[in-house]
């Protein structure tokens, strides 16, 4: 007797988490892998973060929370977002949860009925069609071609709207690309959704301070204070932290959706961990000196893997304006032929064949919904970044 629920048929494991797990079993059986699929930086948590975190345990503050989050760390949040973003929010209008994938997974839940339409640019991160699937909802895709920066065109948003239309999700700097939408650029979309009142919108900011080159984060509802009641705004500690395993993301929209999503909270996770909620407050209220120095070494690694793809036969590598993240076309490997003859048909084949003649682990852009590319990581050190970038020039010199 099957035993799991029919929606399950409509999803897939995570295809990031599923090349993290099938890296690390190829390690375990000896082979010299060099991973480059998972979004995480390789930095440790500030000391400061971590002294807080320890404060918290022997301060006994090692019991059940508020759902949303406690307050110290919700209030902390509303001075984030004055402070960096010019929006205010009340504690009340702010859910923190298990990482950014909860915020929007309880979101979609909250808000989705059977046939709603979420307006998903591709690339995308991996889970955001899933999550939609899982609460009922269609994804509907549009592209953000590399001619245009990996990102869309007010025309094609304004296309795509229709009467079902429910969300319209961005992300900048962007998963998988690094793209990063400017002020003129957002504006241009924001005006498209002005003229959709039924249409809300979900920014999902992760990346927010990791940029470079001068370039000038925005969010939307900064630009655009007509959709500030119809907007919820995402972040975290993941990435510009370097928490990815404490696990606190947080969203900031409308009172009534914020309940919404704190009742789904209450029958789920509950909340998050109070010593990383502890933390969290600090993270947000303590020093932000080590941010420049994370980003310029990013900057270099950028600079570092952009050239030597370049260099790669058959590749060709856009400059990103944020997050960790390159997202290399690799059109022109396709149709060639290994040493043993067999042809690289799709992304998927070159990442394989990657992965099995030269231990180099990267994920395929079919699972970003955006042909044929495929994403590193470059969130870990330069010599591992240079030597996988040799082992990739090496394998492209053999196809033919």
């Amino acid at each position: 007797m099957v035993i799991t629920a029919q929606r399950l048929s409509r999803i897939k494991p995570s295809p990031t988490n599923v090349l993290t797990g099938k890296v690390a079993d190829l390690k375990r059986e000896g082979r010299d892998i060099i991973g480059l699929g998972a979004g995480e930086p390789d930095f440790d948590t500030p000391e400061n973060i971590k002294v807080a975190a320890n404060a918290a345990i022997n301060d006994g503050q090692t019991k059940y929370t508020p759902i949303p989050g406690t307050l110290a760390l919700r209030e902390a949040i509303c001075e984030k977002f004055i402070r960096d973003n010019g929006l205010g929010y009340t504690p009340e209008q702010v859910i923190v949860s298990c990482g950014g994938k909860q915020v929007i997974y309880n979101a979609f839940v909250a808000t989705l009925n059977p046939g709603d339409e979420v307006i998903i640019p591709t690339p995308y991160w991996v889970s955001y069609p899933d999550m939609v699937l899982l609460a009922e909802g269609t994804p509907v895709f549009v592209t953000g071609h590399e001619k245009n920066g990996f990102k869309i065109k007010p025309e094609d948003l304004e296309e795509a709207i229709t009467p079902k239309t429910k969300w319209v999700l961005l992300n900048s700097p962007s998963n998988p690309t690094g793209a990063a939408y400017t002020r003129t650029e957002l504006k241009g979309l924001t005006d498209v959704l002005m003229r959709h009142p039924h249409v809300w919108l979900m920014t999902d900011d992760m990346y927010e301070h990791i940029i470079y080159d001068g370039f000038k984060f925005s969010t939307a509802a900064e630009i655009e204070p007509g959709l500030f009641d119809r907007t919820l705004t995402l972040n975290g500690h993941s990435k510009v932290y370097a928490m990815t395993g404490w696990r606190v993301g947080y969203g900031a929209g409308p009172l009534h959706l914020i309940k919404a999503m704190t009742i789904v909270q209450s029958q789920s996770s509950t909340h998050t961990s109070s010593v990383s909620q502890a933390a969290a407050i600090e993270a947000l209220r303590g020093t932000q000196d080590f941010i420049v120095p994370h980003n310029e070494m990013f900057k270099k690694r950028r600079d570092l893997v952009v050239s030597m793809l370049n260099d790669a036969a058959g590749i060709t590598c856009r400059t990103p304006e944020g997050a960790f993240y390159v997202y290399p076309s690799c059109a022109g490997v396709i149709g060639k032929l290994t040493t043993d003859g067999a042809k690289i048909e799709s992304d998927s084949d070159f990442c394989t064949f990657l992965l099995e003649t030269e231990g180099v682990a990267v994920v395929p852009g079919v699972a970003f919904g955006l042909e044929p590319y495929f994403r590193i990581s470059y969130a870990t050190s330069d010599e591992l970044l240079t030597e996988a970038c040799n082992r990739i020039q090496r394998a492209c010199a053999t196809l033919t």
